[in-house]
């Protein structure tokens, strides 16, 4: 009796006082435990979509810059009628240094990482909002997504990217296959391109460009996160070991980069016609001409072999920097060093 006396009192007293006027320069106080919680999480999402850019821009910056002499000639042979082999790979690699320099094999590699760090910082993001999303809507918070779902987020991350960062990656196909004495820096590239091309060539290979985004980073994540579910399920460990995220990686790369990899030629060529002489419109046309004047081989898979050293590797590299980093930023937050 006494107890609910107390607690009507308790009740008419909190009434009295929200009832009350308030007296000048007086707040009403507010319940915070539903603010406090939205708070929490909106600090939450913030705090992993900041970790998700700056892991993923670490991870693109990494990984290009291991295999930039490697991409850079691979570049070199897609966009010429040149008959590709390991060996001429090694000559035109050797011969460039001779010419020169060791670091002019890392040419173009200064708009690489302008186009690069952007474009996998916005990738890898996307891919961890877009699985949040898809997660949320098919039941699996926080696990890993059924096998179309987990297609559907990485092809959708890329492109995103893609779509954001591409008049980078046209600039950078173009410093990568020209004389240094042509376009001294990034806004030169720009500034010529515009003024004796047009302003819109910037954006020419652009449909080849996420025709074959969506294959490559759909195939790509697919693969790795498939892997790491596989071997969780096998070993017992939710965690791989570093070797074992660079193999999954690896496996990645070569399975995206061989289904996408007739696009990406196409896309080189239609980049850089500007510069090699060439008149290439539209896809169907550029992959015709370089079927009739090379082969289906030697022509739209050119530059494959390399492609199998070169695309594992940086793919490897990517997914292992990326997962350590945010393991890393995970760390430092538990222990008190970020806020």
């Amino acid at each position: 009796m006494s107890v609910l006396g107390e607690s009507t009192g308790m009740g008419s007293g909190v009434q009295e006082q929200r009832t009350a006027p308030l007296a000048q320069g007086e707040v009403l106080p507010i319940s915070s435990s539903g603010q406090s919680e939205a708070s929490y999480e909106d600090i939450k999402q913030t705090r992993s979509i900041l970790n998700s850019l700056f892991s993923g821009a670490l991870a693109g910056a990494v990984a290009k810059t291991a295999v930039a002499p490697l991409d850079r000639t691979k570049i070199i042979f897609q966009v010429s009628s040149a008959r590709f082999s390991a060996k001429e790979a090694y000559k035109l690699i050797y011969r460039t240094y001779l010419k020169d320099g060791l670091f002019s094999l890392w040419r173009g590699n200064s708009a690489t990482m302008v186009r690069v760090i952007p474009y996998a910082a916005i990738q890898f993001c996307a891919h961890e909002q877009y699985k949040r999303l898809l997660g949320e809507y098919y039941g699996f918070q926080g696990g890993v997504l059924p096998p179309v779902p987990r297609l559907v987020a990485g092809s959708m991350a890329g492109t995103t990217a893609a779509m954001v960062t591409y008049p980078l990656d046209m600039v950078r196909a173009r410093m990568a296959v020209t004389p240094k004495e042509m376009y001294s820096n990034i806004v030169h590239v720009f500034v010529r391109i515009s003024r004796e091309e047009g302003l819109k060539t910037v954006y020419r290979g652009f449909s080849p460009t996420i025709l074959g985004v969506v294959p490559y980073a759909g195939l790509s994540f697919f693969t790795y996160e498939t892997l790491k579910k596989l071997h969780a399920e096998h070993s017992g460990r939710s965690q791989p070991y570093s070797y074992e995220r660079l193999a999954f990686g690896a496996c990645a790369g070569l399975v995206s980069q061989s289904a996408s990899y007739p696009l990406d030629v196409v896309r080189r060529r239609m980049q850089t016609a500007g510069v090699t002489g060439h008149t290439y419109g539209t896809i169907l046309g550029t992959i015709k001409d370089i079927v009739s004047e090379e082969g289906v081989v030697r022509g739209l898979f050119k530059g494959l072999s390399m492609n199998w050293v070169k695309g594992p590797l940086a793919v490897g590299i990517s997914f292992t920097t990326f997962d350590l980093t945010q393991i890393l930023l995970r760390k430092l937050h538990q222990m008190g060093y970020t806020q």
